[in-house]
């Protein structure tokens, strides 16, 4: 025997899933469309373009360039106290286009939004697609959360492409850093003593990154490679340059790793008195903190579409997200959507080309039901509604 608020519930799920069947077609040829033209980090100019034009087309009521952002914006539907945000990534690798399936992120956002839409008034939601550049490499939404674009929402969701479907893992925190020396040149032979070696600098600062990994916290990883270090063999070189990244469990244990990889750079300065200069690249991420209840009423929503979604411990780690910052302030959830893609991996070009798969089609509609179903869970649900606006209230 069902009850009344199932009943409601499965009225809703119906005139959504109706209401996406019309629009199939418009989405998947959203997501084979940003598969045919991927761009980079802030420069997604057709890709937000295509966005947001089909969202207008539907009736939401569309921001562009939120947030000091040229590719980021905000499309709204409803005018319901529960503001229900869900996250557009877009952009894609260098040379290796949607190698991370950011075409079939972004048609599910679009998918589960345009399922919402008929529906929120009724759920007494909003319904608030953020576009969020840059999720490759910058940091897109740590830019929106700083520019207030988050400030009204008191949940978030997204789901990203993947080999296979699992709900509630964690992420790594990581930073990216840049890293200069400045010394003085010199011949090699004839006069050694006059120079200052930054390719000396640098080997010693790897040497005491290297002697500090037995020392690393579990889980904690530093990464690097050198870009710059002498053109001649016979000039001491007077520049010498890498990009390292460092990635840890939490957003607290990468700050401690951050001071000592900092310290092991300064030590190669400190050396060789050579000039050191160290910048950080785009912003930080945090790691990745799924809401628990949001995470039990996704996998109801799959089930119910005949997918499995395994529920994975919350230490188990993954990757890095900006959406683990997005995660730190807003209740969130960050499924993995999953299709065939033979023996390959993320990241990978061969990854690539599985994006427009029929299993990634697939992948879009499912992925935009079960968010927009998990979504009118949470509003349907009178004590979730009221610890979700009572957060945000504290916030």
């Amino acid at each position: 025997m069902t009850t009344p608020e199932a009943d409601v519930l499965d009225g809703l799920r119906d005139r959504s899933r109706a209401v996406l069947t019309k629009r199939q077609d418009e989405v998947l040829g959203l997501s084979h469309s940003l598969h045919a033209e991927p761009e980079l980090a802030y420069q997604e100019h057709r890709s937000a373009r295509k966005i947001t034009d089909l969202l207008e087309r539907a009736g939401f009521a569309v921001t562009r360039g939120v947030g000091g952002l040229a590719t980021a914006f905000t499309a709204t539907a409803g005018g319901g106290e529960l503001v229900v945000g869900i996250c557009v990534e877009y952009d894609a690798l260098p040379g290796i286009g949607h190698a991370c399936g950011h075409n079939v992120n972004a048609a599910a956002a679009v998918s589960a939004g345009l399922a919402l839409a008929p529906v929120a008034e009724q759920l007494g939601i909003t319904v608030k697609l953020i576009g969020t550049p840059a999720e490759e490499s910058g940091g897109g939404k740590v830019d929106l959360l700083r520019g207030g674009v988050f400030d009204d929402v008191a949940a978030a969701m997204m789901s990203h492409a993947g080999p296979d479907d699992s709900i509630g893992m964690s992420s790594l925190a990581i930073s990216s850093l840049r890293v200069g020396y400045t010394g003085r040149a010199a011949h090699a032979a004839a006069m050694p003593h006059r120079g200052i070696n930054a390719a000396d600098a640098l080997m010693i600062a790897q040497v005491a990154i290297a002697a500090y990994r037995q020392q690393l916290v579990p889980g904690a990883v530093v990464s690097g490679i050198v870009t710059s270090a002498g053109d001649a063999a016979n000039v001491i070189p007077a520049r010498a340059g890498a990009e390292y990244d460092c990635r840890a469990r939490t957003a607290e244990e990468l700050a401690e790793l951050q001071a000592r990889v900092r310290a092991c750079f300064e030590a190669g300065a400190l050396a060789t008195g050579a000039e050191l200069a160290i910048e950080t690249v785009g912003n930080d991420y945090a790691d990745l903190r799924q809401d628990l209840a949001m995470c039990r009423s996704y996998q109801a929503a799959a089930q119910a579409l005949g997918r499995t979604v395994p529920q994975q411990d919350p230490g188990a780690l993954g990757g890095s997200t900006d959406m683990g910052n997005v995660s730190h302030l807003v209740p969130s959830i960050h499924p993995m959507i999953g299709y065939a893609c033979g023996d390959t991996i993320m990241h990978n070009p061969e990854f690539t080309r599985f994006g427009v798969s029929a299993g990634a089609d697939r992948a879009v509609l499912d992925a935009g039901l079960a968010m927009a179903w998990t979504a009118a869970d949470l509003a349907l649900d009178p004590a979730h509604r009221a610890s979700l606006l009572a957060r945000l209230a504290a916030r």
